[in-house]
């Protein structure tokens, strides 16, 4: 497994990820596909809000990613987290592997907490950050998708 920045070669890849991932919904908030600009704007050159973005690929193909940013919504040292991994491949230590590489990114760059907002229904992801030390600071039970099912969801933290 080979883990490194994010390219603007890697646009494509992410976005059939991601749009599959979506497709399959229920591990990701997402619920409309993204177009290529969409996945570079938002983690490949974000425009202010990007801190770093990794990729994982296996045997030359893209098998997850991580991305970290600036939410203005946090306070102030706070980022956030999100982790993309093909669900047939998922607990096979891919999430890990980005993590090492992200929190040493994210140090270095000064942030002191991140977070993770998880689906509540999710539990792939909830069990993922749980297992790299994430611990829930926040719920909000009645969030619902843009359809109206009520799946709630749970704000995880990590001190660095």
């Amino acid at each position: 497994m080979i883990i490194r920045r994010a390219e603007l070669a890697d646009a494509a890849s992410m976005t059939a990820l991601q749009n599959r991932i979506i497709r399959q919904g229920g591990t990701t908030a997402y619920e409309d596909e993204r177009g290529e600009a969409q996945i570079i704007a938002s983690y490949i050159a974000p425009p202010e809000h990007g801190i770093c973005c990794h990729v994982a690929e296996i045997a030359g193909q893209l098998a997850g990613f991580q991305t970290v940013g600036l939410n203005p919504a946090l306070p102030e040292g706070w980022a956030e987290i999100g982790t993309f991994v093909s669900s047939e491949i998922q607990a096979r230590g891919i999430g890990q592997a980005l993590f090492t590489t992200t929190r040493t990114v994210a140090r270095a760059a000064g942030v002191r907490v991140l977070n993770a907002t998880i689906r509540a229904d999710n539990r792939p992801g909830l069990a993922y950050y749980a297992r790299i030390g994430f611990a829930d600071y926040s719920a909000d039970p009645g969030w619902a998708l843009k359809g109206g099912e009520v799946v709630g969801r749970v704000s995880r933290r990590l001190d660095l």
